[in-house]
This record gives structure tokens, C-alpha cells and sequence, in this order.
């Protein structure tokens, strides 16, 4: 499977014909193509992309003199601001799509006003940096003409309204439709899923329930979208009436198995105290680049790397853990934690175009070093995986692993064991490490005083 970092065209912007990225010495690039100069001369003619820019809404990009993949059509090639890590909306918490849900909606509103509009509203056009959303699509942005509708509209829907009401009117869960569905969730489907009673609000009856009907009259005939009139004052208040319904959305994290976990453990606080300085004692002597926390529900240990300057990826399969871990990071400004919904059991596969369009989890690695807290027991007793595949799933992710093994007379354990007979006879101590030690060096292993856990450094081998 090709790495992301090696030479060649990413393989998830070849679709535009107004240009794409592309590697070259472990370097990202944009060529910006011929069809598309009169736009990119107006974004940084009009005063649009310094103003994106300085408000942190758009990504950052130099021109450079480095020739593009296809020098016939280029007319120029420029190099973004890197981006720690790509993530996707079938990853993100319900706040992170409604933020970037309004981030989209406040850059076409700032777009009309230098003259310009939003071709595409894609969910994919933003990522997650430095624990804001970012508009990263340099070439979204096209001359506005008076009377033109917003081309993008029907995208937005489908990407934003859809899932976000969904998830905040039905079941939070029907975010994973976004993973189905890479062009936003179909307004007949959404339609047809929220309850009845949302015909009577006037947005989702508008944005999604009349949008879905009118798509569906209007499917198979022959429709020019830009040939419609819409006046500049109607799209201001389009734009006005999504942002103000989605700021309006919300979804009460509560109710999940894990968002209380931190309150529901069998540690003392001393050993919860000592389980940290374990832990940070760790991430001391490996200093990563970068750390991937598997199973971090609200973020408590990520904080440990996070708080260090080290970027740092807050995995969880539970949404209102990563709710409450990302609002944390909004009110706090933390700038190194990117939390994210990631069931480990079922990892994002690649998705799209040869399954390479948008890149599986395994191919976003290796990380520098791996925090498996509290994750094997579930992972080898509630999905039955066994430990040998487990440590190899593990030595493929990370180049390093901080590791805890939580045993059988655990109360945890116990009480994922009190509904199922125990068929795990592998699951000891002397199991784990010798499953481990085929694919790990083991450089320290610490017990938790208060408890009969242990924690291991390890490095893969």
C-alpha cells in the first residue's frame, strides 16, 4: 500500500480539474492548472485570501518555482502548511462537523463580500489543526456573479444539515452514514430517518425535507443549476438562516457506556495519580514526535503528551467521550490534541475511487510511540481478538508502545466476565508478554501501586 509521504499525485484530490496535490521528496504541493488563473488571481487580488489567512479560516500556502506533475496545464504549483494529520467527518465528534459545518458557512459569507463564492462545500475541504478547523481547499473559491445561486448548496446539505440533524434529532450514531455515503448523506434518506415532527421546523423543512422533494421531482431532467436567480440578498440570508440553525443544534453527551469512565474505575486516587506519573515517566524518556492515544476516551492521558508540545491523536469508539474530549480542548485552547472517533475493532478503512481516495487508519501510521491504556482486555475479551493479533495490529501502528495489562482478578475484568463464560485461557500475564515479545522489546515494565495492573514500555521490534 503506498505511503502518503512518498512522491506521486494524492490520490484523494485527482477529481478537480482546477488542479491537485502532490508529493515530491516527502514534500506537499498544489498545482494550481491554467482553467483555474482567473480565480486564484482574484482570491489574492480581492483581499479574500489574506483576510482567510490572517483569521486562521484558510490554510496558508507560499508559491514556489518547482515544476508541477503536469507542466502543460499548470500555471503554478504551491506548497501548503503541512498538516499534522488527516482525518475524515466519519472521524470527527458531532461539535467538530458543526463547527466545521460553520466555518464553511462564515468563509462563503466572507466570500461574497470580496466578490467570490464557494463551488464546493465539501466536509472533506476542512481538517483539524492545531485544535481548530481549517479550510484547506485553495481552489473551492470562484468569481461570484450577480443573480447566481450557491452552487454548493445541494453539497452543504448533504454534508452538513443531513448528518448534523441526525445526529442531534434522532441517534447520534447515524454520523456513521458519512463512512457509506463519501458525498454526503442522501436529503431523501435523511428525510425519511428524522421524526415527523421536524416538518415543522422551518430549516429541516426547508434544508432537507422540501430539498429532498425537490431533487427527487426534479430527478433525470435536465437542470442547470447556475442558470437559476437568486439575489445577493437572498443568498446573504440563506447563509444567515444555516448559520443560525446549526449554532442552534446540539447533542447531550451522556448515556454511553464510557463517557463516565473516569468516575466509574476501581483505581484509588493514588493509584490513578501513580498510573499518571507512570505514564509521563514514559513519555519523558521516548520524547515521540508524535503519539496516537488508542481507547483515551475523554483524553485524561493524551493531556500527559499534549501538555508536552507533543501532537497527539485521542482515539475513542465512543462519541460522547470524544464530545466531552474536544469541547475540553475548545475551552481550554489546547493545540496539541485532535480527538476523534475510531473504533480500533473496525478501523476507517480506505474508502472511495480503488479503495484510495481517503486513507485507511493503518496508512495515517506508524506513529512515533502508542498509548494502549486500559484497552487490551476489552479489546481480547469483548471482541475476542487474540493477543498475537492484537500485538501484531499494534507493532504495525506505532514504533513505540506504552502498554497496560489489566488481569483477570481485576474487578474491570471481572465484570466484562460476569455475563459470558471465560474462555480465555490465554489471558494471563505470561500470555500477554509472550505474545508481545514477538513483536516488541520490552524496556520497562512498572507496577500500579493500589492495584494488580502493570504498565510496560515497549519498542517495536
Amino acid at each position: 500500500m503506498k505511503n502518503p509521504e512518498q512522491d506521486g499525485i494524492v490520490a484523494g484530490s485527482f477529481r478537480d480539474p482546477s488542479g491537485h496535490l502532490f508529493h515530491r521528496y516527502g514534500v506537499l504541493y498544489r498545482q494550481v492548472n491554467q482553467v483555474y488563473r482567473e480565480n486564484y488571481d482574484l482570491l489574492l487580488q480581492s483581499g479574500l485570501y489574506a483576510r482567510l489567512v490572517a483569521s486562521g479560516s484558510l490554510i496558508k500556502h507560499e508559491e514556489t518555482d518547482i515544476q508541477g506533475t503536469t507542466p502543460a496545464v499548470a500555471y503554478k504549483v504551491i506548497r501548503p502548511e503541512a498538516i499534522d494529520f488527516i482525518s475524515y467527518p466519519y472521524e470527527w465528534c458531532f461539535s467538530q462537523l458543526k463547527h466545521a459545518a460553520l466555518l464553511t458557512l462564515e468563509i462563503q459569507r466572507i466570500s461574497l463580500d470580496h466578490g467570490m463564492t464557494l463551488k464546493d462545500a465539501s466536509a472533506y475541504n476542512v481538517q483539524f489543526n492545531r485544535g481548530k478547523p481549517v479550510f484547506i481547499d485553495t481552489l473551492s473559491f470562484e468569481r461570484y456573479r450577480e443573480g447566481q445561486p450557491w452552487v454548493a448548496y445541494r453539497q452543504f446539505c448533504q454534508h452538513f444539515v443531513a448528518p448534523l440533524a441526525l445526529m442531534s434529532r434522532r441517534d447520534i450514531r447515524l454520523g456513521q452514514l458519512l463512512r457509506i455515503y463519501m458525498d454526503g448523506i442522501p436529503l431523501d434518506l435523511a428525510s425519511s430517518l428524522l421524526p415527523a415532527g421536524t416538518h415543522f421546523s422551518l430549516p429541516l423543512l426547508a434544508h432537507i425535507h422540501l430539498h429532498a422533494r425537490s431533487q427527487s421531482h426534479y430527478a433525470g431532467k435536465q437542470v442547470d443549476v447556475r442558470s437559476l436567480k437568486l439575489s445577493r440578498h437572498g443568498l446573504y440570508g440563506i447563509i444567515d438562516q444555516l448559520t443560525h440553525f446549526i449554532r442552534g443544534l446540539s447533542w447531550r453527551p451522556a448515556g454511553t457506556a464510557w463517557a463516565g469512565y473516569y468516575t466509574d474505575h476501581n483505581y484509588s486516587p493514588a493509584a490513578f495519580t501513580h498510573k499518571q506519573e507512570i505514564v509521563a515517566g514514559f513519555i519523558e524518556s521516548l520524547k515521540p514526535v508524535n503519539v496516537w492515544d488508542l481507547g483515551a476516551n475523554t483524553g485524561v492521558f493524551s493531556r500527559l503528551a499534549g501538555a508536552r508540545g507533543i501532537p497527539t491523536i485521542s482515539f475513542d469508539l465512543d462519541p460522547a467521550a470524544v464530545e466531552l474530549n474536544y469541547l475540553t480542548c475548545v475551552k481550554e485552547t489546547e493545540t496539541y490534541i485532535l480527538p476523534l472517533v475510531i473504533d480500533l475493532a473496525n478501523p476507517s478503512p480506505g474508502l472511495g475511487w480503488e479503495n484510495n481516495e481517503r486513507m485507511s487508519l493503518a496508512r495515517r501510521g506508524p506513529t512515533d510511540a502508542l498509548l494502549a491504556l486500559a484497552l487490551v482486555h476489552h479489546m481480547a475479551i469483548s471482541n475476542n481478538l487474540p493477543l498475537n493479533r492484537i500485538a501484531s495490529f499494534l507493532r504495525d501502528m506505532g514504533k513505540s508502545l506504552i502498554i497496560e495489562f489489566v488481569p483477570k482478578t481485576d474487578s474491570q475484568v471481572q465484570r466484562m466476565l460476569a455475563a459470558r463464560e471465560d474462555i480465555f485461557i490465554d489471558y494471563t500475564q505470561h500470555g500477554f508478554e509472550q505474545a508481545f515479545l514477538k513483536y516488541f522489546i520490552v524496556d520497562d515494565c512498572e507496577p500500579i501501586k493500589g492495584s494488580q495492573r502493570l504498565l510496560y514500555l515497549m519498542r517495536a521490534r
